[in-house]
């Protein structure tokens, strides 16, 4: 069941499912649907909303009036949480990994946040790989004066995110056999798995290299739920390299997309989550990965205007 979003979110819910007729999976007989979690909130959009709202209403419930929350300086999760609280009238505090970046230029997306009421606090990179530990997490909150914070964690993933995500799956399980979303710290896998239920498979595209996410969709299912589903896989493949690596060949994939579909569809391919998802879904379809008269969903969870380039590397 969706959440009853908090009082001045209006999103757009169900959201859009489009088919689409393309020839690389036509040809195996592969019914290619896009589900179009972009266009859920102008200033939340896709997973970002369903990852905040159990978080927000928690956070209201308990009477916080102030969010922590954690990203790179590129984060489309930094720049939601500073949305949500412009809407909701929450303080922001963001910190932000490298405290390099603080003599420095703020870049679009962080500009974007502090327009939007944002603090921001930029640690330095050993301090924020120890963010999760008590010790250092209430040493973060002490010196932005955040002790009584409402805290998010990096990329919004925890159990009340991944709960929010179930009703992605829901939305899908009567139209979908198998349910594909690019993946960053595991969160929305996790819910749309257990939203989907028996019978329907969910597929994760990470994008970042490393080989952590398997264990941590896990635990974020063990947290929300008691125990994993037994619906879900990954395919560790097609991170190009890693976060924000986006060669040649992913950009002209992207670019190729749009033009076959874009127009008709309204749709611009984001370049680090949204392009290399499409660009394994057909390499998959092309090998056969897809029996014959599959349903295929591909959640579209951004858009090219939400996400910056950069070289930044992270989890967000």
């Amino acid at each position: 069941m969706c959440p009853t979003p908090p009082v001045g979110l209006r999103p757009r819910l169900p959201s859009p499912l489009q088919p689409i007729a393309d020839d690389r999976f036509a040809r195996r007989g592969v019914h290619l649907l896009l589900k179009r979690d972009d266009l859920i909130h102008p200033d939340l959009p896709g997973n970002k909303y369903r990852k905040l709202v159990l978080n927000l209403r928690a956070a209201a419930d308990a009477g916080h009036d102030t969010l922590v929350t954690f990203g790179g300086a590129y984060s489309n999760h930094l720049r939601a949480t500073a949305a949500a609280g412009r809407l909701l009238g929450f303080a922001t505090i963001g910190v932000v990994r490298g405290d390099e970046l603080a003599d420095r230029p703020l870049n679009p997306s962080l500009t974007r946040c502090v327009a939007d009421g944002m603090r921001l606090r930029f640690v330095d990179r050993a301090t924020y790989r120890r963010k999760s530990d008590p010790e250092t997490l209430a040493a973060l909150l002490r010196a932005a004066d955040a002790g009584a914070a409402y805290v998010i964690p990096e990329g919004g993933s925890n159990a009340l995110a991944v709960r929010g995500c179930t009703a992605l799956g829901e939305e899908l399980r009567e139209h979908t056999d198998v349910a594909a979303v690019a993946c960053g710290t595991g969160g929305t896998l996790a819910g749309l798995a257990a939203g989907l239920g028996p019978g329907r498979q969910a597929l994760g595209i990470p994008v970042l290299k490393g080989g952590f996410l398997g264990a941590d969709t896990a635990a974020l299912q063990r947290r929300a739920f008691g125990e994993p589903t037994a619906n879900w896989r990954l395919d560790e493949r097609f991170h190009c390299g890693g976060y924000a690596r986006t060669p040649p060949e992913l950009i002209a994939f992207a670019e190729d997309f749009e033009d076959r579909h874009g127009r008709a569809n309204g749709l611009s391919v984001e370049r680090l989550y949204v392009a290399k998802l499409l660009y394994a879904l057909t390499a998959l379809s092309e090998e056969g990965a897809f029996r014959p008269g599959t349903r295929l969903t591909a959640v579209i969870t951004g858009t090219r205007e939400d996400a910056a380039e950069t070289t930044d590397t992270g989890r967000t």
